[in-house]
């Protein structure tokens, strides 16, 4: 098991559509950690860590986001770890 983090933005129509409810349950299904927030440029970050594998699949989910999503390009940058998440948290509720 190959164990990695990554920090993605997201752009596109991705804020007041449940995007980051999406990447939440998305996560958590997925066992990994992490933590998602809106931010003031209309982008949404995601710091996201577990498996590689398992974090390919989720970027692929998070690329098609939910139905009222249009996700228009991922920038996705390697990461040190990340400690002390015990699940896939929302920040700024």
């Amino acid at each position: 098991m190959s164990v990695q983090a990554k920090q993605i933005r997201v752009h596109g129509r991705v804020q007041g559509v449940g995007f980051r409810y999406f990447v939440q349950r998305a996560g958590n299904r997925l066992g990994l950690t992490g933590k998602v927030r809106n931010r003031p440029d209309d982008t949404v970050e995601i710091v996201v860590a577990g498996d590689a594998e398992l974090i390919g699949e989720f970027v692929r989910e998070v690329t098609k986001g939910p139905p009222l999503s249009r996700v228009e390009r991922l920038e996705i940058e390697d990461i040190a770890p990340v400690k002390g998440f015990r699940s896939f948290q929302i920040e700024g509720w």
